[in-house]
């Protein structure tokens, strides 16, 4: 009788913890360009490379330039390394594009709430902040960029909150975002909003269909200085990528008119029309080592 009490029990006890399950609703830390909740967990770590070549087609691409793949846009190298059941914290290095590169970013990654498969928990919610650092050398001229006085000038942060939830098969994903900027020119935008969202349709058990898309709140009358002095348009950031599962790695494929790939950058410098053919191919490679048990 005892005997069969225990089975009973723990049978209960099985069937409990099997509906707080947890739901893997990405299966990476980043779609394209948006980050996701998806952690690395406890002592692992995920090294990424992220790479952004040259425009397919316009002025840049095409076959003379074997359609971008002769030139790199952006390149990261980062580490993400799970800290404790829902944090993570990570460094990176970034090349960049445009008048500000060589950055190096340092972040951090606090998941909330993670969805259960009972739905007890009906969405994920994670946040998180970065802090990008240029190293390169300073400008002697105000009118640029690069024109910096002290750290603060080289400093860039971005504040993410990420909301995702899975339904079905179906990953969907909402991704508001605050941007601050050290430096900035006369007449340009130093905070910024923006909304962005992911969405991932699974093909079959190895290979997912992925968009991700943000539109930042740029003022208008920082839209018309620069392009009128500088004639810069800017555009929304949008990627379109295929996820390839494979043991051990997650391999992305991308498409996207973002040249460059941090947050920090993209947001506000967008200058890439998938009209014209200004946009590009590019890839996410992760491998998850295990540190510590």
């Amino acid at each position: 009788m005892k005997k069969l009490l225990f089975s009973v029990i723990l049978f209960i006890s099985m069937q409990i913890q099997a509906q707080k399950k947890a739901v893997e609703i990405f299966r990476s830390v980043r779609t394209i360009n948006a980050n996701t909740t998806e952690l690395v967990g406890k002592g692992k770590m995920d090294f990424q490379v992220t790479h952004n070549f040259d425009d397919i087609g316009g002025s840049r691409g095409g076959i003379r330039n074997f359609f971008g793949l002769d030139n790199t846009t952006d390149v990261r190298i980062g580490f993400q390394i799970g800290v404790g059941k829902n944090m993570d914290v990570q460094v990176a290095r970034a090349k960049a594009a445009g008048n500000v590169s060589r950055i190096v970013e340092l972040g951090l990654k606090y998941r909330f709430l993670q969805q259960t498969e009972d739905n007890s928990i009906p969405v994920s919610l994670a946040l998180f902040v970065n802090n990008g650092i240029s190293t390169m050398k300073a400008s002697d001229s105000p009118t640029d960029e690069n024109y910096f006085q002290n750290l603060g000038d080289r400093s860039t942060q971005v504040f993410e909150l990420i909301l995702a939830k899975k339904i079905g098969k179906v990953s969907l994903q909402l991704n508001p975002v605050f941007l601050t900027q050290g430096y900035v020119v006369p007449n340009d935008q130093k905070t910024m909003f923006a909304l962005g969202g992911a969405i991932r349709f699974p093909v079959n058990a190895k290979f997912n269909i992925i968009i991700d898309y943000f539109h930042p709140f740029r003022n208008q009358s920082s839209k018309d200085f620069l392009y009128n002095t500088r004639g810069l348009k800017f555009y929304d950031p949008l990627g379109i990528g295929f996820e390839i599962l494979t043991s051990g790695h997650v391999f992305h494929l991308n498409f996207t008119n973002a040249r460059e790939i941090l947050e920090n950058r993209f947001l506000p410098r967008t200058i890439s029309n998938w009209g014209k053919g200004e946009f590009r191919w590019g890839f996410n490679l992760s491998r998850k080592f295990t540190l510590w048990r």
